[in-house]
């Protein structure tokens, strides 16, 4: 078994911690001892539980870190090329979802580029066009919904649970002659 390289140091550990493999590893070891450490435990026999990566078993797991990493799916150039897209979309919806402003000259054309985009939907821009697009009126027939990795998607339903906990309260004290009224939200 040969770990992909697209797979990074972090990848690795967060891997490790959410299948629960118990693999002895500190910050400080680099992406080549953990990958030795990897290799030490996939000899042993092992249980997975459930995981939001798919993996039910070693076969499966071996099966994933020999592949080239799913959250990697882009080069430095191509994801260059969907965040110029990104932002040609992004100054037509700000227009007014109006293409005289933009590059564009047909409307087919803006939809052909969110066709391309939306299967990045790692990318936050990506999520945020297909968000703005989904309000234009002349797409009304049309639902953008991008493609996240369950990795991301669950980092995202995190991120909402943390910010829906927030509580909203409202003071408010009455007038003396000595303060005026004074209204609070904290």
């Amino acid at each position: 078994m040969i770990i992909h390289k697209s797979h990074s140091k972090t990848d690795l550990i967060d891997l490790i911690n959410h299948l629960n493999l118990s693999i002895q590893f500190s910050h400080q070891d680099n992406k080549k001892n953990i990958q030795d450490k990897l290799y030490e435990f996939m000899k042993t026999d092992f249980k997975i539980d459930n995981n939001f990566f798919k993996i039910k078993n070693k076969t499966e797991l071996i099966t994933f870190l020999e592949n080239k990493n799913p959250k990697k799916t882009l080069t430095i150039k191509e994801k260059n090329n969907v965040m110029l897209i990104c932002k040609y979309i992004i100054s037509y919806c700000k227009n007014s979802y109006d293409l005289t402003f933009t590059k564009y000259k047909k409307y087919q054309d803006l939809i052909d580029d969110m066709d391309y985009i939306k299967q990045f939907g790692d990318i936050p821009s990506v999520r945020r066009c297909c968000r703005l697009m989904n309000g234009d009126i002349k797409a009304a027939g049309r639902a953008f919904t991008p493609l996240i990795s369950p990795q991301v998607q669950k980092e995202l339903d995190d991120k909402k649970i943390i910010k829906g906990n927030t509580l909203y309260i409202m003071t408010i004290k009455r007038a003396t002659k000595d303060n005026p009224i004074i209204v609070d939200f904290d």
